[in-house]
C-alpha cells in the first residue's frame, strides 16, 4: 500500500475546510486514501444496507453512531445527509470534520453544490499515475505494459490479472453505475457503444455516426455519453478556439480514464498485442492525456487541457492553458524521435501570440531540447510537465 500523490493536498485542505469531498471512479482508491490520510477518523460506508437504512430513516441516530470527525463513503447513496452535515459544520465552526467520498459525479456534484457551497473542498482521485505505479517495479515501465495493465490500484497492490480485472470492472461497476443512472433496457447495445468508443479513442466525437452504428437515437447516445463521463469512464477533451475564429473544430475528443478498460474493450489481451494493434497511437495518446489530467487533479486543480484542430486538419494533440500562456504538446507513440514530430508545434506557435515553444511527449526515454526550443521528453515525465511546466 503506497501513499498517493494527492495525500498531502487532501490533508492540507482539511485544515481550511470543514468538509473535503473526494470524487472519482470506483476502485480508484478513495477509501484507502481517506483512511490513510485521516487514520483517527470514524468510518462508515453507505453501501452497507443497514448503515444506509439508518442514514436515510434516522439521520440523527446516524450521526450519534458516526460522530465527526468521520469518513463517509459513497455519500451519494444518502444525499439527505448533506443538509445535516451543513448544519453541523456551521454549528461547530471547525475544519476537518467530514471526509466524503463518491463515485457518481452526476448525482453527487449537484447535491454537494447545493448543500455544502463554500463549506467543502472538492478533489478528484483518479487511478494510479505512472509515478505511483513505478513504486511497484524495480525496472523501467514499458509502454505496452502500461497501456494494457492500466492503472487500477488493485491490479498492482493485489497482483490481479489485468484481463480478468477489467472484465469484472466492466460487469460489476460500470454496468451497475450505469443502471442506477439510466433506464438501461438493452445492455448489449450499450456495450456495443462502449466498444465503438474504444475504437475511436483520440478522435472527434460524432454523435450521429455512433447512433447509426448502434441503432439508437442520437439523443440516447448523448445521454449515455453524459452518464459515462459522470461515472468517470470516459473523458471528453474540449477544443481550444479562443482567438482563432470560425476556422477551428469545436467538437470534443473522446478518451477513457482507464487504458486498461479500453484495451479490454478492443480485445487486447496481452502486451504483445498492443504494439501490433492499429490503435496503438490512440491508446498511447489516451494514456498521456489522462496522465496529464491526473497531474492537475492531484493538486486539486481543474485540468485546463484542450486540443487544437482547424478545418484544414492542422492539429495539436494537447494544449495546457496556464493563465495567458498556451503550452502546446504533441504526443507520439514512437520509441524513436523524429524531427517531423515538431511540425504541428512550430506551426501553432506561428499563429498564436501566446504559445510557448511546447513539448513532444514520446515513448522513448531520452530528454533534450531541439534547436526550435521545443522540449522532447519521455512519457514517464508527462506528469511533471503539466504540474510544474517551468
Amino acid at each position: 500500500m503506497i501513499q498517493r500523490d494527492i495525500h498531502t493536498k487532501v490533508q492540507e485542505l482539511s485544515k481550511t475546510y470543514p468538509v473535503v469531498t473526494i470524487t472519482g471512479p470506483r476502485q480508484a482508491g478513495k477509501t484507502t486514501l481517506a483512511k490513510m490520510a485521516f487514520p483517527g477518523f470514524n468510518y462508515c460506508n453507505l453501501e452497507h444496507p443497514e448503515t444506509r437504512t439508518i442514514a436515510l430513516e434516522d439521520p440523527k441516530s446516524f450521526f450519534m453512531q458516526f460522530p465527526a470527525p468521520v469518513i463517509i463513503d459513497e455519500i451519494q447513496r444518502a444525499p439527505q445527509l448533506l443538509s445535516y452535515i451543513q448544519v453541523i459544520a456551521d454549528e461547530q465552526k471547525t475544519n476537518g470534520l467530514f471526509i466524503l467520498t463518491g463515485s457518481q459525479q452526476l448525482l453527487l456534484n449537484a447535491s454537494v453544490s447545493q448543500s455544502l457551497a463554500g463549506r467543502t473542498a472538492l478533489v478528484t482521485l483518479l487511478p494510479f499515475s505512472i509515478n505511483e505505479v513505478k513504486q511497484f517495479y524495480k525496472g523501467d515501465l514499458l509502454r505496452d505494459q502500461c497501456i494494457v495493465n492500466g492503472f487500477l490500484p488493485r491490479i498492482y497492490d493485489q497482483d490481479q490479472e489485468p484481463l480478468i480485472a477489467y472484465r469484472n470492472y466492466l460487469h460489476t461497476y460500470v454496468e451497475r453505475d450505469v443502471r442506477q443512472l439510466i433506464n438501461l433496457k438493452d445492455l448489449y447495445t450499450f456495450e456495443k457503444m462502449l466498444k465503438l468508443l474504444a475504437g475511436r479513442i483520440g478522435q472527434l466525437i460524432n454523435i450521429n455516426s455512433l447512433a447509426n452504428d448502434t441503432g439508437v437515437s442520437a439523443k440516447t447516445i448523448s445521454h449515455w455519453l453524459s452518464v459515462l463521463e459522470a461515472s468517470y469512464i470516459v473523458f471528453r477533451l474540449q477544443p481550444f478556439y479562443e482567438n482563432f475564429g470560425k476556422r477551428v473544430i469545436k467538437s470534443s475528443k473522446i478518451y477513457f480514464y482507464e487504458t486498461g478498460l479500453a484495451s479490454y474493450l478492443l480485445g487486447i489481451e496481452n502486451e504483445k498485442q498492443v504494439a501490433r494493434d492499429p490503435l496503438l497511437g490512440g491508446l498511447f495518446e489516451n494514456m498521456v492525456v489522462i496522465e496529464c489530467v491526473k497531474s492537475r487533479t492531484n493538486i486539486a486543480l481543474d485540468p485546463n487541457l484542450y486540443f487544437y484542430r482547424d478545418s484544414h486538419h492542422n492539429e495539436v494533440d494537447l494544449i495546457h492553458k496556464q493563465g495567458d500562456r498556451l503550452i502546446p504538446i504533441e504526443i507520439k507513440a514512437s520509441q524513436t524521435y523524429n524531427p517531423h514530430f515538431l511540425k504541428s508545434l512550430v506551426r501553432f506557435r506561428s499563429i498564436s501570440n501566446n504559445a510557448e515553444p511546447g513539448y513532444v511527449i514520446y515513448a522513448g526515454n531520452q530528454s533534450f531540447i531541439t534547436k526550435e526550443e521545443i522540449k522532447v521528453i519521455g512519457y514517464e515525465k508527462a506528469m511533471e510537465l503539466i504540474a510544474n511546466p517551468g
